[in-house]
């Protein structure tokens, strides 16, 4: 989790509470202010399983070219990997 998500749950948590508060008091405004911090917190952990994606992908592909790169040093060396 990276501070993109964090920073979108404690958005998206902030905006439904205050779009609660403006239902229970019959303050549109605020429903209308709660409900767009809710979108603005739900984009931004969004934005953070991307990037926490893109980064578990490329400690793959990472992994997977050291692992390549292991067995032709092996095949070079005469080696095989059993």
């Amino acid at each position: 989790m990276n501070k993109d998500t964090v920073k979108g749950t404690i958005d998206d948590a902030a905006g439904r509470a205050k779009r609660q508060v403006g239902e229970w008091t019959g303050d549109t405004q605020t429903q209308a202010e709660g409900a767009a911090q809710q979108i603005k917190g739900k984009t931004e952990k969004v934005v953070g399983n991307v990037k926490d994606a893109a980064h578990d992908l490329q400690k793959k592909v990472d992994q997977n070219t050291r692992e390549e790169h292991r067995e032709e040093q092996l095949e070079h060396s005469g080696t095989t990997r059993h």
